[in-house]
């Protein structure tokens, strides 16, 4: 059985942040973090021009964890900072996985990144 170590999330908003969806990639489950941040860089290029902004965030996911008893859960907040974690449905309100950094695309400028 293989290990995921982390989640490719990429996420496309309106320029207002209003209407935000997942946006499905080819791969997004990785055995290492460290794959999961060399496809950040191609998902980038391959998802950011699609929508008014984009996040992209490799997250983290506890070995421990068991698949069936895990959800990813996202959410955006007002001032532009994507925070997503995997948490387990035994235990709604524990953290399992959380990631730091939030590179974002905003097609008013393109070919530029910013990391919150």
């Amino acid at each position: 059985m293989e290990h995921i170590a982390a989640l490719l999330m990429v996420i496309g908003c309106s320029g207002d942040l209003k209407v935000c969806e997942e946006i499905p990639t080819e791969v997004s489950v990785f055995e290492t973090r460290q794959d999961c941040a060399a496809e950040l860089v191609s998902a980038q290029r391959l998802y950011g021009r699609h929508h008014d902004t984009a996040f992209f965030k490799c997250v983290s996911v506890d070995p421990a964890v068991d698949d069936a008893s895990a959800d990813l859960v996202w959410d955006i907040n007002p001032d532009g900072v994507l925070h997503a974690a995997v948490e387990t449905l035994e235990e709604p309100g524990a953290m399992v996985a959380y990631a730091e950094t939030t590179p974002r695309h905003n097609r008013a400028m393109p070919n530029t990144f910013a990391a919150n």
